[in-house]
C-alpha cells in the first residue's frame, strides 16, 4: 500500500516533463518486462499458463492496465496528485460494491447502502471544495477523469475474478501487465515522436525507473502474495490506507494541499467507503441471553 500510494506523486513528476500517454507506456512497459523476467526465473514454482488463460489475462490487462492508466495519467496531467490519491482508491471499492449489489451478486444490507450513500455525499462535498480555483484551472476536469479511472478499476476488479480464475497469480500479472503495457506503447507512439527527450531531467527518469520497479512490479507481487494469507475483503479494506500514504508523499515532495472543504469530503468518503465495503466483516449481533436465535422458534435446525 505504501508503494501504491507513492505512485501518485511520482507519476505527477513524470507527467510534468512528458505527455501522459508516454509516461504510462514507460511505467507499464518497464513493469511488464520485469514481471516477464520474474515469471521466467520462477517458472519452476508456478503453474504453466495455457493459450486460453493467456488470452483471458491479456483481456484483463487491457482493462486494468491500459484503460485504467489512460485515465490515471490523464488526470495527473490536469489535477494535483493529492486528488487522485484520494479519489481513485476510495471510490474504486465503493463503485465495485455498488455494482455487485446492482448485479445481485452481493447482498444489499442497510449497513452497505448507508455506507454507499455517505460515500457519495463525501464525493459531492469533495468536488464542491474545488470551487474558487483560479480561472483556467483544470483541477475539476482532472478530478472527473480520476472518477472515470476509478470506474474502470471497479470494472476490472469485477471481471478479473472470472477472467483470472485458475491462473497462477505471477503469470497472470505478467501477461496482463505486458499486454496492457504494449497497448499503452501503441497509443503513445505519436506522443513519443513529439517528446523532447533531451530536455527530460534525471529526476524524471529516476521516477520512471521507480514506477516500473516499485508501484508496478514489486507492489503487485506483494499484493498477490498477501492474498495467500488474508482474505480479499481484508485486502480491500487495506486499500483505504493508500490515500494516507498518497497524501503524505504528495504533501512532502510536491507541496500539494487540500482545501478545508476537500478535507471534510475526504473524511466523509472514507467513512462511507469503510461502511459500504467492510460492512460484511463487522461481527454479527448476538441474541440476548436466554433468547433463542432467530429461526429456532420456528423449529429450524442450525447447520452442521
Amino acid at each position: 500500500m505504501v508503494m501504491f500510494g507513492s505512485a501518485f506523486a511520482s507519476s505527477k513528476v513524470v507527467v510534468g516533463e512528458m505527455p501522459h500517454e508516454v509516461a504510462a507506456a514507460l511505467r507499464f512497459g518497464g513493469g511488464g518486462l520485469l514481471l516477464i523476467l520474474l515469471a521466467v526465473l520462477l517458472r519452476r514454482r508456478s503453474r504453466p499458463i495455457g493459450t486460453a488463460a493467456a488470452v483471458r489475462a491479456g483481456l484483463a490487462g487491457l482493462l486494468g492496465v491500459t484503460g485504467y492508466n489512460i485515465f490515471f495519467f490523464w488526470g495527473l496531467s490536469l489535477a494535483p496528485s493529492l486528488d487522485g490519491s484520494v479519489i481513485v482508491p476510495v471510490l474504486s471499492p465503493v463503485l465495485t460494491t455498488a455494482s455487485l449489489i446492482l448485479l445481485r451478486r452481493e447482498k444489499a444490507s442497510w449497513t452497505r447502502i448507508t455506507g454507499l450513500a455517505v460515500g457519495a455525499l463525501g464525493a459531492v462535498v469533495f468536488f464542491l471544495g474545488i470551487g474558487g480555483q483560479p480561472a483556467g484551472s483544470t483541477r475539476l476536469a482532472g478530478d472527473l477523469v480520476f472518477v472515470a479511472g476509478a470506474a474502470c478499476w471497479a470494472a476490472y476488479s469485477i471481471l478479473s475474478k472470472s477472467l483470472l480464475a485458475g491462473i497462477d497469480p505471477l503469470r497472470a500479472t505478467a501477461w496482463g501487465t505486458s499486454v496492457g503495457g504494449l497497448a499503452l506503447i501503441a497509443l503513445a507512439v505519436p506522443g513519443m515522436a513529439e517528446t523532447q527527450w533531451q530536455t527530460v531531467s534525471g529526476t524524471a527518469w529516476a521516477n520512471v525507473v521507480f514506477l516500473a520497479v516499485g508501484p508496478t512490479a514489486v507492489a503487485y507481487l506483494f499484493y498477490y502474495r498477501g492474498l495467500r494469507s488474508v482474505s480479499p475483503s481484508s485486502a480491500t479494506v487495506l486499500m483505504f490506507s493508500v490515500p494516507v500514504f498518497g497524501s503524505f508523499f504528495s504533501t512532502v515532495f510536491l507541496g500539494e494541499s487540500f482545501t478545508g472543504v476537500q478535507l471534510a469530503g475526504t473524511l466523509v468518503m472514507l467513512a462511507g467507503a469503510l461502511f459500504a465495503v467492510a460492512g460484511p466483516l463487522l461481527p454479527a449481533r448476538r441474541p440476548a441471553p436466554g433468547r433463542a436465535p432467530e429461526g429456532a422458534a420456528r423449529g429450524e435446525r442450525e447447520p452442521a
